[in-house]
């Protein structure tokens, strides 16, 4: 059944940010696309997944369309609706099919095919897809089941393993670090120098992690002040630094200044001011932006970002031992999704067999019924019944085996002979005969 699942992909593996960027989705198109994408193609679901990342789109098939050519309309479709080459863009793009498109579901929401390994978002991302394509009428009785099948798995994967404990950016290890010296940060201080990138990502774990107060300082009050409103702190500009250092318990500094920006004169003043409570300093920005000569005086712990990319190069180690821990895990749960949809779909013959043969039997007996009120001789309308019912339930298993036989198709009549509960001899030019 999985056999008629298919991804097509283009990500931060296969292709350089510049085609990345071109085949990206704004959400405010995705619904109409997913319409498009399933009038266009032999696709009858379909869900789009795109992030900074990756775009990709899962699809199911009426027909097992494994062939050289599956996939091909999707790609030229993808193309079309970006204005692209499709033999450009065939070139980046990756086809996974069947059991190992299942599989590669699964590892994207794990976060084992992120470029951050372990990574969390990227679930999220996938369920609000998933969620897109409902409301857009891209799911079908298919996806509709196999994706929650993913999202069981992928969550095993996030409980069963350390995957996703272990921080993996300098941001995090940074926001990590600043748990680790002081256990009650909600009754702590953090003041933000620089308001890029990663700031503002230093800024958003701050946040998730019950910081009391946040200050952002910038160059340009603006800036800080856009940052700011976002987690409810206080913006303020770089030159007002010495001013507020003294009620900072944690700062953290990434900004694009060629000089230090904050000396040992600066802090040592702080410190007195604080009356030599302890304070954390990390210095992310390359060059420098804290003097180094800030780490000898007492009550301060200062750290670079060379300290905390040993901490995040060690994390990587651990979480690609997890990875092994973790494919087993998604290998083994594709292999029962697989399972448990064959039986899925072989408990709906048995029913459907069932159903189909009561209801030859109920034509019959109404039919023999029939015959008695019209005054037949019983014993000639059971005979007649019985001769009826059993050459009408045979007859499509007959005639299959038939087909099968002049087909030459040996193994099948020896399977057919033993779900029928028969003897099967089956001659060296193909034709069988049943005893």
């Amino acid at each position: 059944m999985t056999s008629k699942v298919i991804v097509i992909g283009v990500n931060h593996d296969s292709a350089p940010v510049a085609v990345r960027e071109r085949v990206a989705f704004a959400p405010e198109v995705v619904p109409e696309a997913i319409s498009d994408l399933i009038s266009s193609t032999q696709l009858e679901e379909g869900v789009i997944l795109s992030t900074c990342n990756r775009t990709e789109i899962y699809g199911w098939y009426s027909q097992d369309e494994q062939g050289v050519a599956a996939g091909d309309d999707i790609v030229t479709w993808l193309a079309k609706f970006h204005g692209l080459s499709s033999d450009d863009l065939a070139t980046c793009t990756y086809r996974n099919y069947g059991l190992a498109g299942l599989t590669h579901l699964v590892r994207v929401a794990a976060g084992l095919n992120s470029m951050v390994l372990g990574e969390p978002q990227i679930f999220g991302q996938i369920k609000s897809a998933f969620a897109v394509a409902q409301e857009s009428g891209g799911i079908g009785d298919s996806l509709s089941k196999l994706f929650p099948e993913a999202f069981r798995l992928a969550k095993r994967v996030r409980t069963d393993t350390a995957i996703g404990e272990n921080p993996v950016s300098v941001a995090y290890a940074a926001v990590d670090l600043a748990g680790r010296i002081f256990s009650d940060l909600g009754n702590r201080t953090a003041l933000l120098l620089g308001a890029g990138e990663t700031i503002e990502l230093v800024a958003r774990h701050l946040n998730e992690a019950g910081l009391g107060k946040l200050i952002v300082a910038n160059r340009t009050l603006k800036r800080a002040e856009t940052l700011a409103e976002q987690f409810s702190a206080e913006a303020i500009l770089l030159a007002d630094v010495t001013e507020r250092l003294p009620s900072a318990d944690i700062v953290i500094s990434s900004t694009a200044s060629q000089l230090p920006i904050l000396g040992k004169g600066a802090v040592e003043e702080a410190i007195k001011a604080r009356r030599f409570r302890p304070a954390l300093l990390i210095d992310l920005a390359v060059p420098r932006d804290i003097e180094p000569q800030v780490a000898s005086l007492s009550d301060v712990y200062l750290y670079t970002v060379d300290d905390l990319r040993g901490v995040v190069e060690e994390n990587v180690r651990i979480r690609s031992h997890e990875a092994s821990k973790a494919d087993k895990i998604v290998e083994e749960g594709v292999v029962e999704v697989e399972a448990s949809w064959h039986l899925r779909a072989s408990s709906d013959v048995v029913r459907n067999y069932r159903e189909s043969a009561m209801a030859i039997q109920q034509a019959e007996l109404e039919r023999a019924l029939k015959a008695l009120e019209s005054g037949r001789p019983a014993e000639e309308v059971i005979t007649r019944l019985s001769r009826d019912l059993t050459n009408k339930l045979i007859h499509a298993p007959t005639a299959g085996l038939k087909q099968i036989a002049k087909e030459g198709d040996r193994v099948n009549v020896s399977r057919a002979a033993e779900l029928l509960g028969v003897s099967s001899s089956v001659p060296s030019d193909g034709s069988s005969t049943l005893q």
